[in-house]
């Protein structure tokens, strides 16, 4: 027999479950449309050229690649056998996007894009190979006002969703390069030290000590008590401009500080705090990187950060970009344990009789049409276990139900 179940990583969605994800999806496009962004659409499949450009460290090990087709399969060399993918994230997309679009685009462009995104990654609580993310982005503004607007929005999008115990932890990778060089790491360490160091929520101080001295040798106990220090200061990002001195730039020093100020007077359902540790796996962050955690969740449920490099690589000329990704599946997630349903109304019922002939059927059908305009309305034949076919329509959420009977449309309450 053929499988009934879906491939594994992916899922099946109930009528129950799909309309609270659009209710979800609804009101995050809403919000972000508030602050000005607007809505595209990218393919799901991306030339592997572009997918496999480097900039998105470790998904590229996790892209599902398409086989060419036909004849261009059959005389394919063993590297060349696939010349197509399906996208593992939104932002390199984006990047292409644009670039193909610029002449069509604003100056600034703020752009939303809500779409499924396929990673062949290990499939776990919350994780799948298929998910959708929420994207929004702002190409074109250089100044921190882009940050600004990202994290407001988002803050205020979570709010909306009934999260009002948010914290953004914000950081920047040209922080991090200052730090690592402080701490006397070279340039071929610098990317092995910060993989070690996003792992500390996963394998602790102890677990990332242990790498770092795999690393450099004798030189993680001074690296792990500059980054304790920093953590445990009454004002942390005080306290990592005071250790970095000259090693961190003016302008990362006076960003960071602008953004933090700024976002903590705007936002009002949680907080935005400096974080020496924070690091995104992204390869193509060069400045600002933040993430979202929900009091009650181990991991992050949004995170982006500045690529100012990435349309540069596509088009020759480098264009300030910065984004902002909610993890839609994590929300929902935790919005269905929480007991959130979709309180969309279904509308009209009308119940039939099975043996209603053709031409009464037909005045049933055309009064039904002209109640469309108002409300949504479905016909339905009466089932045997009528009180059971009741108890069905009221827990879809139709709230008002009409039998069809000896020429009128009788209402049952």
């Amino acid at each position: 027999m053929l499988p009934k179940t879906p491939a594994k990583g992916m899922r099946d969605f109930l009528p129950k479950e799909f309309a609270l994800r659009q209710q979800i999806l609804a009101t995050i496009q809403k919000t972000y449309e508030s602050y000005g962004f607007t809505r595209i659409e990218t393919p799901a499949v991306e030339n592997i050229e572009l997918l496999t450009s480097k900039q998105g460290g470790d998904n590229e090990k996790l892209i599902f690649k398409i086989l060419k087709r036909g004849e261009k399969l059959e005389n394919a060399a063993d590297n060349e056998l696939c010349d197509l993918g399906l996208r593992y994230d939104l932002t390199v997309p984006l990047a292409r996007f644009y670039a193909n679009n610029v002449g069509q685009l604003p100056a600034v462009f703020k752009s939303i894009q809500m779409d499924s995104v396929w990673r062949a990654d290990r499939p776990q609580r919350g994780r799948f190979r298929q998910f959708v993310q929420c994207d929004i982005d702002v190409i074109g503004e250089e100044s921190n006002l882009a940050e600004v607007e990202l994290i407001s929005a988002t803050m205020c999008t979570l709010s909306n969703l009934g999260f009002n115990d948010v914290t953004v932890r914000i950081s920047d990778r040209r922080l991090l390069n200052a730090l690592v060089e402080r701490s006397g790491f070279t340039d071929e360490q610098k990317q092995s030290v910060f993989i070690a160091l996003d792992k500390l929520d996963k394998i602790g101080v102890t677990g990332v000590m242990q790498e770092i001295e795999s690393i450099a040798p004798g030189k993680a106990v001074d690296f792990i008590n500059l980054i304790n220090r920093i953590t445990s200061a009454d004002n942390p990002f005080s306290k990592c401009v005071e250790e970095l001195g000259s090693y961190l730039p003016q302008e990362v020093k006076q960003n960071l500080s602008e953004i933090l100020f700024v976002t903590n007077n705007v936002v009002q359902n949680g907080r935005v705090v400096f974080d020496v540790t924070l690091v995104r796996g992204m390869g193509y962050y060069t400045g600002t990187i933040y993430e979202v955690t929900v009091d009650g969740l181990n991991s992050a449920v949004a995170g982006g950060g500045r690529y100012d490099k990435m349309i540069g690589k596509i088009t020759g000329s480098d264009v300030p970009a910065c984004g902002f990704s909610i993890g839609f599946e994590r929300i929902a997630l935790l919005m269905s344990e929480r007991g959130v349903q979709n309180n969309a109304a279904k509308g009209t019922a009308v119940l039939v009789d099975k043996s209603l002939d053709a031409q009464t059927l037909t005045v049933v059908l055309n009064t039904c049409r002209s109640m469309r305009k108002t409300q949504n309305v479905t016909v339905l034949k009466k089932i045997k276990n009528f009180g059971y076919q009741l108890k069905q329509l009221k827990e879809q959420g139709y709230e008002v139900i009409y039998e069809y009977r000896n020429g009128t449309f009788n209402k049952i309450d």
